[in-house]
Order: C-alpha cells, then structure tokens, then sequence
C-alpha cells in the first residue's frame, strides 16, 4: 500500500519560528495523530500540505504526486475541516447541499444527507443557531461526502463535548475500515488519539521528535517512579525525559526491558499524556536526546 502524503525536508521560516526539515509518510488505509504542544508546528505542517501557503524548501507528495494539492482531480480526493466553521451563518444544511452540489464534481448529495441525519443536524436551522459541535459535524459530512479519500482534521474536535468527539472518533473509524481511506488528525487531545489514532507523529518546537505505531509507543514507553539514586542508574539510551520532586523523581523510559524484575522501580503505563509532556520537555522536565 502507498503514502497518502509523504513530507520530505520541509522547511518554513517565520519571524521566531520555523518548521525545520520536517519528513513524514502517512501510509493508505490509516490513521495517524498529530499532536504537539500549541505553536509546535501543526498548523503550518498542514498549510504546507494543502498549500495554502508557501514554503521554503522541501517535497510534499500527495497519493504519489509531487504537489497533489496544485491538482484539481487530487484536491477533491481530500477532505479538510479546521477548527471553525467554514460555511457562511446565514445558510442552513439544505442551501449548504445545494451549494457544494454545485462545487464538486463528485458530490454525493444522498450519503451527505444521510451523515446530517445521523448527527441530528436540522435541515432548515441556520448554521448561525448552531452550536459548536454542530457545526463541527456539518463540516465533518461535507468533507466525508465528496468521495475524499484522505481527511484532514486541524483541531477540528477543540472544544467539543466528549460524547460529540465520541461520535466523530466512530465516524473517523468507519472511514478507514475499508484500507482506501486515510485520515491525518491534528488534536491536542491526546486522550482522542490515543485511542483512535494507528500512529503518533509529535512535533516541538518545528521539529519531528517522534513517529511511531501507537500500540508499540503504549506498550513499550513506561514512566518509572524511583528515588534520584535509581534514576542515575538507568540505561542513559532508554530515558526519554525526567522530572526531579522533592521526595522522588519520575523518568518516562522508552523500553521496559530489563526492568520489570527491580523491585526499587515503581512502573506505570506511560499515557500519551505523559509521553507528549516528557518527550517535548515541559518545564520542570529534562529531556533527554536519543
């Protein structure tokens, strides 16, 4: 199976930020969440992927074509929902049908109506009597019913209640159950796409510091709970980040191997909570290179 993007050297600077040699490949038929503190980089990666703006340097390829975002056929294969609405506030579900009819070549006016009824949207409510969730799910049908087969979600489930993420995370698997869909899902909620997501790419400060499959990432990484004389011990190249308190110190390791059988160690899952927190070395944490 092949790369619904693939990212190679990219590169964008702006005044105190820059996007820095990012390289990824996110493979047909997946789901790979894109987390990364505020200000890490997201946003810009996928600007950059859409072209919605210009970058300095570096290849983005789409479904195999260098620049897919420049082809009109490759754009209407890719569904895209920000994090606010994009449709005018004066429309309702029914002018918002018509309107994308006319727009895309493949619209499925039919699935449309069925995805607007499964999330309870009204067919003659404006959009500016929505609430937020709504709206979220109007864009969500949209994106899903122009025959996309990559969706784009840029912090598209920020401040949704948990029971409407709850039910855009179960679209979100349907999608893809079929391998020919693909969805790349940018969220600070890392809960969501721990629990969705089948890989995590983390971006700080510009850079990719980790892309890896999310169940190895769950079962491999522990935080590690021991006094300071404990944590000097341990293998330098599996510590990924330590965080000192006053009575004991914590250290998230990226193998369990070895380690289980130390009864001075007090080990826990590593969430992808804790993970994101280490790796991109959040104050009061020291993150180590490896």
């Amino acid at each position: 199976m092949g790369s619904a993007i693939e990212v190679r050297n990219l590169t964008k600077q702006y005044p105190g930020f820059a996007l820095k040699d990012v390289s990824f490949q996110i493979p047909e038929g997946s789901i790979v969440g894109f987390i990364g503190e505020n200000g890490a980089g997201k946003s810009t990666t996928i600007k950059a992927i859409l072209d919605l703006i210009k970058r300095d340097g570096g290849e983005i390829t789409l479904f195999g074509e260098p620049d897919g975002a420049k082809d009109e056929t490759l754009k209407e294969q890719i569904g895209v929902v920000f994090d606010e609405n994009c449709f005018p506030d004066y429309l309702n579900r029914r002018n918002v049908n018509r309107m994308l009819k006319a727009i895309y070549r493949g619209w499925q006016e039919e699935r449309f109506e069925k995805l607007c009824e499964r999330f309870g949207l009204p067919e003659k409510q404006k959009i500016k009597e929505y609430s937020r969730g709504m709206k979220m799910k109007l864009s969500i049908a949209a994106a899903m019913s122009h025959q996309a087969r990559l969706l784009i979600l840029d912090e598209a489930l920020s401040g949704l209640d948990p029971v409407v993420r709850a039910e855009i995370l179960d679209m979100l698997r349907e999608f893809v159950m079929d391998e020919q869909h693909t969805v790349f899902l940018s969220s600070h909620i890392t809960s969501d796409i721990e629990k969705i997501a089948d890989y995590i790419l983390l971006i700080h400060k510009g850079e990719i510091l980790l892309y890896e499959d999310r169940d190895t990432l769950l079962e491999e990484y522990a935080l590690i709970r021991c006094s300071a004389e404990e944590a000097a011990k341990l293998n330098p190249a599996i510590v990924v980040g330590i965080r000192r308190g006053r009575f004991d110190t914590e250290v998230l390791v990226r193998s369990r191997e070895g380690l289980e059988a130390n009864e001075d160690l007090v080990m826990d899952r590593a969430s992808l909570e804790d993970i994101l927190l280490y790796t991109a070395g959040e104050p009061g944490n020291e993150r180590c290179a490896g």
